[in-house]
């Protein structure tokens, strides 16, 4: 669905093989929008008993399996692509070996991504189980697993996945010689905050760090994203206005990509809170526009990759610290304009073109194998 991570990538993806010419089709659950983009294959939406409205609040549907049109898509394929490790993609493993067809499969979510929206952020033995069903019944029936960051792969190596493993960035579209913005911190001075309102974005770790920042009245905050902790967050935020914590009432809301294209290039800093994340390219869509980040370092997180430096990483769900972080970044806008470039060109390396070459060579190889 429109809105969630791994459905912008998957499409990114689906469109770049395309326009190398290679002819590839999609098989996933209808599109809910009737005029918008469908499956070449689509299945029927699998409804979850109790957990469909938080799932669906995520911006998820699932699908089900259906064997006739499975045969029909592996049948015409010459490798095939897993996207998760669900019971879908574990039936398509087993039909796909049977049937002679290789795979490779994307590690796109970390159990805890999932644990976190049920609530159950602590579930070590329950992640254990899930992981360890995730390896069994869909990964280690795979020719090669895609990592995004190198995060993944030593979470995967740890958690005994077999398979041969390739880190490659999901990647964006880095734009020619963007020329970063030189921002002062002068009143409001904005702060944004991309990504679904969830539990594992941890969004709340902002809002509190305002609490402890020497500038929080002067400090407007943007959150870009939608999700099922958005009455929440805004509860929160209001709250702090009406505490006299904040001047400036944070925005919330769903951004075009032009529109979010021009935050980003307002912002004085780009908060990045999650305390789980496979890798957050929404950071490289911000630093490849020079706007200097702040980024939670943690276990689950593979974001802080992107920090070029101690100034711009806190550790998650430390809010105090964050606004220790925000505040020196207000306190030096040279440091922060000169490091504005810096992150631009850093950026440069997450290129959607390099990870389209690294991904149809996996392919090939898969097919040797």
């Amino acid at each position: 669905m429109r809105g969630n991570g791994i459905c912008t990538a998957v499409l990114s993806l689906v469109d770049r093989l395309k326009a190398r010419g290679i002819e590839t089709r999609l098989m996933a659950c209808v599109n809910p929008d009737a005029n918008g983009r469908q499956p070449e294959y689509p299945l029927k939406h699998f409804k979850f008993p109790f957990f469909e409205p938080i799932i669906y609040s995520n911006g998820f549907r699932y699908a089900t399996f259906d064997k006739k049109i499975a045969q029909s898509a592996i049948e015409w394929a010459d490798v095939v692509h897993l996207c998760e490790g669900f019971p879908l993609e574990a039936k398509v493993a087993r039909l796909a070996g049977k049937m002679g067809k290789p795979c490779v499969a994307t590690f796109h979510l970390f159990t805890e991504n999932i644990m976190a929206n049920l609530g159950m952020r602590k579930a070590r033995l329950l992640n254990y189980l899930v992981t360890l069903w995730w390896r069994k019944s869909v990964y280690d029936h795979c020719a090669y697993v895609h990592c995004p960051t190198e995060t993944v792969k030593l979470h995967l190596v740890s958690s005994g996945f077999k398979s041969a493993m390739r880190v490659i960035s999901n990647g964006i579209e880095i734009p020619e010689n963007t020329k970063p913005a030189q921002v002062q911190p002068l009143e409001p001075i904005k702060l944004l905050c991309t990504g679904r309102l969830s539990n594992e974005k941890s969004q709340k770790t902002l809002l509190e760090a305002m609490r402890f920042s020497r500038y929080a009245h002067m400090i407007e905050l943007h959150f870009a994203g939608k999700g099922p902790y958005m009455k929440r967050y805004m509860k929160l935020a209001d709250g702090l206005v009406k505490e006299g914590v904040l001047k400036h009432r944070p925005g919330f809301g769903f951004y075009t990509r032009e529109e979010l294209k021009e935050l980003i290039r307002e912002a004085y800093l780009y908060i990045h809170c999650a305390w789980v994340e496979v890798e957050g390219l929404s950071c490289v869509e911000a630093i490849m526009e020079g706007t200097v980040p702040v980024i939670a370092k943690g276990k689950f997180t593979a974001t802080h990759q992107f920090a070029l430096d101690e100034r711009s990483l806190f550790t998650e769900s430390d809010s105090r610290m964050l606004a220790e972080k925000i505040d020196w970044w207000i306190e030096h806008p040279g440091e922060r304009n000169e490091m504005a470039a810096k992150y631009a060109e850093s950026a440069k390396k997450y290129n959607a073109d390099e990870s389209t070459d690294k991904i149809i060579q996996m392919y090939k190889d898969a097919i040797k194998k």
